[in-house]
């Protein structure tokens, strides 16, 4: 099943059946970004028909090219893909999530806060989602609780349960407050400093399947999407925040209060 992200949902449509599918998709997604493909995942790809058979029928022009670049990359490897090929996806691989040599962190925190460090508020902030769920990450050591990973399968769950419209509001609240904020972002870094054809993809399709998905939850929920400095303004309050104080000049003391 699949369905174009239009913004409307057609009534013949059952949606729990169909985010049950988008689930899948979103899955598959965080498998992509959690570790480096071998053989077996290549040939799974090939044989689902990966990318054009997504149970979200993506519409952009941004996501049909990434879906382009993203076939074109599976199609150049051979059959069987030998370690001179699995060796290069390896350390592309490493050089995005492991090493950061390009610099482009997997983890939600480098990006939202102005230290540009890992591990700080918004990871606690994405773990106490988790914790409302009953799930969390197995070692945020290794993994912490804001890589992309763990919030795409996050999402993932959340949309295989879906029962009625205040789990879709509470999918679209957390892609707005985490997610998106730093995805589009990490996915142009990706897409312009990889070595790769296949990752670079795999970054500009995650990217545009989850603006697209966002969208068409905005048009099921009739709500329409916050714009980025309505985000910003809910996850950095600037209330309490002291008025500036006037300041006078007396001739001959210099300033003061």
């Amino acid at each position: 099943m699949s369905v174009a992200a239009t913004g409307t949902a057609d009534d013949t449509v059952d949606l729990e059946q169909f985010f049950a599918v988008v689930a899948e998709d979103l899955a598959l997604l965080s498998t992509l970004h959690e570790r480096e493909p071998d053989g077996e995942l290549i040939q799974t790809l090939r044989e689902i028909g990966f990318p054009r058979e997504l149970g979200l029928r993506l519409c952009s022009k941004e996501a049909l090219e990434a879906q382009r670049v993203v076939a074109a990359a599976l199609a150049a490897m051979p059959g069987e893909p030998g370690p001179a090929v699995l060796d290069e996806l390896a350390a592309d691989y490493a050089s995005i999530y492991l090493t950061h040599r390009i610099k482009a962190s997997p983890e939600e925190s480098v990006w939202v806060h102005e230290e540009h460090l890992t591990h700080q508020e918004s990871m606690f902030q994405v773990r106490a989602w988790y914790a409302r769920y009953g799930v969390g990450t197995p070692d945020w050591r290794i993994r912490p609780d804001d890589h992309l990973a763990l919030q795409l399968e996050f999402i993932s769950l959340l949309l295989a349960g879906v029962k009625g419209r205040e789990r879709l509001e509470e999918v679209a609240r957390f892609m707005d407050e985490h997610l998106l904020r730093w995805l589009g972002d990490f996915s142009r870094r990706v897409a312009t400093r990889c070595a790769t054809p296949y990752f670079a993809g795999v970054a500009m399709l995650t990217d545009r399947y989850c603006e697209e998905l966002r969208d068409l939850l905005a048009g099921i929920l009739q709500q329409p999407r916050p714009s980025p400095q309505e985000i910003e303004e809910r996850m950095n309050p600037r209330s309490g925040k002291a008025e500036p104080v006037p300041v006078k000049f007396v001739p001959g003391i210099g300033p003061a209060v």
